[in-house]
């Protein structure tokens, strides 16, 4: 038996027994965010960054200048994961503000969620000019969705690799982990009191989205599922749906169609851009 196995043995049981208590452990897992170090291929552009703290202690990377741009990572993410869009935008002519989201790299807390993350794109774009796009990733894509719903404006707004609602992968959490059913209601209960909403309102399908937008996803995604992009597309009227063949959940950020795409987007929803910048070496 691998410990994977044994773990989800552990849970099982457990979760028969003390519901609530192993519930309340997962909840905290669930939340609780490793910080993993940059690849060394993120090395060069997280040395050309310019490190800045927003007013509420947020910490975010800058490059650039010009039309501002504001990127958010998925969960364990790191904002140099953006490196091939990030310099492209940057000689493009944009400027690029990447957070590290609550809980991540820098920046406070030891817990996050995409109600937290949501509410830093939002505390980010209060001290920011006023926003080109809203590019996020995975739960950072979830997150500028909903930070759509609580107040965030933009000229365009792009999903890559995200959800269309959490309450999908609260539940799968919670099955891979073995947590049998009382276990499991009790899970998403206490993370939705931990993050002020219920999962059910974390749909994209209870939104209005009403700027324009890119909704991105490979089909061999191994994480989110690749319906999910399909699904978004759908809820929101105003928006261009890119499916690409490879990339999974993280590889495709660097995919010169998503590149393009994003450029293409920008320049149709703002004035043109000349190169006006490049990466600071």
């Amino acid at each position: 038996m691998n410990n994977l196995s044994l773990i989800r043995g552990i849970h099982a049981t457990l979760g028969r027994l003390a519901p609530y208590t192993v519930a309340r452990r997962m909840r905290r897992q669930f939340m609780t965010p490793r910080n993993l170090p940059p690849r060394e291929w993120e090395l060069p552009l997280l040395a050309s960054a310019e490190r800045i703290t927003l007013r509420f202690g947020l910490s975010a990377l800058r490059w650039g200048s010009g039309p501002t741009v504001l990127l958010m990572h998925g969960w364990e993410g790191r904002p140099t994961q953006f490196a091939h869009l990030i310099e492209s935008l940057v000689k493009a002519g944009y400027g690029v503000v990447a957070l590290e989201g609550p809980a991540h790299g820098r920046s406070p807390g030891h817990e996050a969620s995409v109600v937290l993350f949501a509410r830093a794109l939002l505390e980010a774009a209060g001290e920011l000019p006023p926003l080109e796009a809203v590019i996020g990733h995975s739960m950072g894509g979830a997150s500028a969705l909903l930070a759509s719903q609580m107040g965030l404006r933009a000229r365009a707004l792009v999903s890559i690799s995200a959800p269309s609602r959490i309450l999908g992968p609260l539940r799968s959490f919670a099955r891979f982990m073995g947590l049998p059913p009382k276990a499991q209601a009790h899970f998403v209960r206490l993370v939705e009191q931990h993050a002020g909403i219920p999962a059910a309102h974390l749909d994209v399908k209870r939104y209005q989205l009403d700027m324009p937008g890119l909704v991105v996803h490979a089909v061999d995604d191994p994480v989110v599922p690749p319906d999910e992009a399909r699904v978004i597309h759908e809820a929101w009227f105003d928006s261009q749906l890119l499916c690409l063949d490879r990339g999974g959940h993280q590889r495709l950020l660097a995919d010169p169609g998503l590149i393009g795409a994003v450029l293409e987007l920008l320049s149709q929803v703002g004035e043109p851009r000349t190169a006006m910048a490049t990466v600071a070496r």
